[in-house]
């Protein structure tokens, strides 16, 4: 089905707000969705320019609305693409690309992992997009009534349905085997698949899978901290030292009120005065998810800062023993992120925050607040925090204002998040889900990986932890600037496809096709 018509575009959203009440924090986001925009559209060989390959084909599922409920009759409309240039033929392989917490692009078929490795294997690539998110977000808005069928399980159905029906509509051979990928929450949908639905998933490749869903995600800052000190990707203890003191200046300043305050607001380029403890609350949120940021997106083609170029400008004038240099660097590297997004100013506004979570509009971005934010409340949590005495920044936002958006905003109380992440963790197992023909591929520069599985489980259950990586940096398309341990590991990813794919096409060739 073709032809159907898009919503209107949103208006500006708001931006470095929300430190931890979705995860990933808004900034991470708009920043996922910054650097996957330059992947795709810019640089030489990475958009659909003059040498880029064929575009792909864009198609729409009907899907029922509650697929678990089968005398609802409504149904929705969720888009997949598809890219063929390189299927051998009907008995290939299918690498389904799924999607997460976003707009799925056309991209997601034709660019880094699993593109690239489709011709290897003459494979058929489809990417399908999550159910309310990008254009697949059904009729009737995004009230807490419609919400309840946003769900990982909901999504799953999905796929399952997805596998037969487009494996029906592109006629392909019911002995090709079905390998899953995804990246964050779509990684852990690509294992999940596999593991519920082992009879039309072939195998999975998770990447940056957080499988463990937790309140209290105090390991992301953990991780943060680490890797400002590691000398791999250009950190050093002194920079860890000088991000803790550019944070207590600036809680500093705010605690002095008056010419301070203001003065912080003019320096950081604040949209607004910080005379409300919960904005400024806000603020402090959105400079960890910035430094957080830095180290999540580390070295990526479009990342306006890496780990070594925030501790380069953190450092930078720090010879002259200077108190305040720290905290001139953390400004320069607000100006550089703000720069970068196209962002006059930073909005830290918690009402302002609120109101907009509350509208219940069917609208199109790249992201979805409202909807990752009811995720988080209803199955997964990932509240970042920063509690603990080794974390280098400000130790609020704490946890119980984080949660007080999952009461403002659809009426849940903490008990019932709580209690929504250990049924997450009940249902798919958590660290351990048991999956079977799963490859768990992270970095240990990606906060995320801390909620992942790194250690392999069995032997059909592996774990690849890739030195100096960031968050699903495999799936990015190759560069000549990428490390040996990054070519190292996509040499794995390919070596795990021909055990897994190598016996399946002999025993294809010898039975032939059914």
């Amino acid at each position: 089905m073709a032809g159907r018509p898009g919503p209107p575009r949103l208006g500006p959203l708001l931006l470095l707000s929300l430190w931890g009440s979705s995860a990933p924090a808004p900034l991470l986001r708009r920043l996922a969705e910054h650097i996957e925009r330059f992947q795709e559209g810019s640089g030489p060989g990475l958009g659909f320019g003059p040498n880029a390959s064929v575009p792909p084909k864009q198609g729409w599922l009907g899907q029922p609305l509650d697929p678990f409920n089968t005398s609802d009759q409504r149904s929705f409309l969720q888009r997949y693409w598809v890219n063929d240039q390189h299927w051998a033929s009907r008995h290939g392989p299918v690498f389904l690309h799924l999607g997460g917490e976003g707009s799925l692009r056309p991209g997601s078929v034709t660019r880094g992992h699993p593109a690239a490795l489709a011709p290897a294997w003459g494979a058929l690539v489809i990417g399908l997009e999550h159910r309310f998110y990008g254009l697949s977000i059904p009729a009737g808005g995004l009230d807490v009534a419609q919400l309840r069928f946003l769900s990982s399980r909901h999504a799953l159905a999905d796929v399952a349905s997805a596998r037969l029906a487009l494996g029906r509509l592109f006629n392909v051979s019911s002995s090709s085997p079905w390998i899953c990928f995804g990246g964050s929450y779509a990684g852990s949908l690509a294992a999940w698949a596999r593991l519920k639905f082992p009879h039309l998933i072939f195998a999975s490749v998770a990447s940056s899978a957080p499988v463990r869903a937790v309140l209290d995600f105090s390991e992301y800052n953990e991780v943060v901290s680490r890797s400002l000190t590691s000398a791999a990707v250009g950190g050093s203890p002194e920079c860890r030292a000088a991000a803790a003191a550019a944070f207590a200046d600036v809680e500093r300043r705010l605690l002095a009120g008056g010419a301070a305050r203001a003065a912080l607001r003019a320096e950081l380029g604040a949209c607004a005065p910080l005379g409300r403890a919960e904005d400024r609350a806000e603020l402090l949120g959105a400079l960890q998810a910035l430094v957080g940021g830095a180290a999540q997106y580390d070295a990526q083609a479009g990342a306006p800062l890496s780990v070594r170029r925030l501790c380069g400008l953190l450092l930078e004038g720090g010879g002259n023993r200077s108190r305040s240099a720290p905290y001139r660097g953390l400004r320069r590297a607000v100006q550089v992120v703000m720069h970068s997004l196209g962002q006059r100013c930073l909005s830290f506004s918690r009402a302002e925050t609120v109101a907009q979570l509350k509208v219940t509009e069917s609208q199109v971005s790249g992201v979805g607040d409202r909807q990752w934010l009811y995720q988080t409340c209803t199955e997964f949590g990932f509240y970042v925090t920063c509690e603990d005495p080794s974390c280098p920044f400000s130790r609020v936002p704490a946890l119980p204002s984080q949660l007080e958006l999952c009461q403002q905003v659809f009426g849940l109380s903490t008990s019932s998040v709580a209690q929504a992440v250990t049924q997450t963790n009940s249902y798919y197992g958590g660290q351990t889900p048991g999956a079977t023909r799963v490859l768990f591929v992270n970095g240990d520069t990606d906060p995320w990986h801390a909620l992942s599985v790194t250690q392999a489980s069995g032997p059909s259950a592996s774990a690849l932890l890739i030195p100096g990586a960031s968050h699903c940096m495999d799936m990015a398309p190759e560069r000549p600037s990428d490390s040996p341990s990054l070519r190292r590991g996509r040499q794995s990813i390919s070596q795990r496809l021909q055990t897994w794919l190598g016996p399946a096409q002999r025993s294809q060739a010898r039975g032939g096709d059914r």
